[in-house]
């Protein structure tokens, strides 16, 4: 379960980031210099899909263990 950890927690944060960048790109949460910025609308995903890709890593780590 040790071996996981590395990749999992950068992987939820780098989602959630990615998710929140992503929706100040489109303009869906308002409120920052980053709203409706087609830069962060392109960032965002990006980070988002980096960030799945770690967890997907942690998964596949997780699963390879237990057989």
């Amino acid at each position: 379960m040790k071996r996981i950890w590395p990749f999992l927690i950068p992987g939820i944060v780098l989602s959630a980031v990615g998710l929140v960048w992503t929706l100040q790109g489109f303009n869906v949460l308002g409120g920052s210099v980053m709203s409706g910025s087609s830069l962060w609308a392109t960032i965002g995903p990006i980070v988002l899909l980096a960030g799945l890709v770690l967890i997907g890593i942690a998964i596949a780590i997780s699963r390879r263990r237990r057989t």
